[in-house]
């Protein structure tokens, strides 16, 4: 029986690092529910894929040191490109959490098996929502794609945390606040309108309980203005889902070293 090839071995290895940091922290695989085995073996069967596919390592490192420092960089760019893959699920549960809190369902808040947080009622929904546009629009195939295209611009050991990386990611972060804001901006126009007019009717009827005359129609207004506007949310979701191929291989471009 013949050897397995040293080089080989090392590019088995150093995929299946990046892949597994990319898992760690990626959308649905990254719940509680999913068994810790599972998500090995998807990061084994992407290595054996994809590592054919490159070109044999330049040289093998020499030392233990080196080959921790190799194991560790590409551990680091799978956890950063599976962050920035999470950032839109970050703000479908803010979201929810927003749209929640404006209709007063924060309270009973239920156990997410997706996240293994507690999260409100209109959070899970908007989850299992994302969840369900990303898997239904094919986009967790783009996703791999994009991956695998990974490697083309930024090669193993070639991950240099760049000023540009950092300024990305910081910067998608703080968009996301917007992306919520802009998911729930109908329910958040209509309890505002409530809000106003129950002010109104307060100042008006100092004996009226505003508090507890506009409890059951913030909630039933809240709940039907999200159910009319459905679509429009999972419109906005796609938009953002659409984009994380593209994202990724940026982030790949920003951490390449310059040519």
């Amino acid at each position: 029986m013949n050897p397995i090839p040293t080089d080989w071995l090392i590019s088995w290895l150093m995929v299946f690092l990046r892949a597994s940091g990319l898992l760690a922290v990626f959308p649905l695989f990254s719940a509680p529910t999913v068994p810790r085995r599972l998500r090995v073996a998807l990061g084994a069967g992407m290595a054996l894929l994809l590592a054919p596919m490159l070109p044999a390592a330049e040289e093998v490192p020499s030392t233990t040191w080196a080959l921790v420092g190799l194991m560790s960089g590409e551990v680091g760019v799978g956890l950063l490109l599976g962050f920035l893959c999470r950032l839109v699920f970050f703000a479908v549960e803010i979201a929810g959490g927003l749209i929640g809190m404006e209709i007063g369902l924060m309270l009973p808040s239920g156990m997410n098996p997706n996240t293994g947080e507690q999260s409100s009622a209109p959070a899970a929904v908007l989850y299992y929502l994302a969840i369900m546009l990303w898997l239904g629009l094919d986009l967790h195939h783009w996703v791999l794609a994009a991956f695998q295209r990974t490697y083309q611009l930024l090669p193993v050991g070639q991950a240099r945390l760049s000023a540009g990386a950092v300024e990305m990611v910081v910067g998608q972060s703080v968009h996301l606040f917007g992306v919520a804001l802009l998911i729930t901006a109908p329910v958040l126009a209509v309890t505002f309108i409530i809000s106003l007019v129950f002010a109104v009717l307060g100042r008006a009827v100092p004996q009226m309980n505003v508090f507890a005359e506009s409890f059951a129609l913030r909630i039933l207004a809240g709940l039907s203005v999200m159910g009319l506007t459905c679509q429009l949310m999972a419109q906005h979701i796609i938009n953002y889902l659409n984009r994380l191929p593209e994202d990724i291989l940026v982030l790949a471009r920003l951490l390449a070293p310059p040519p």
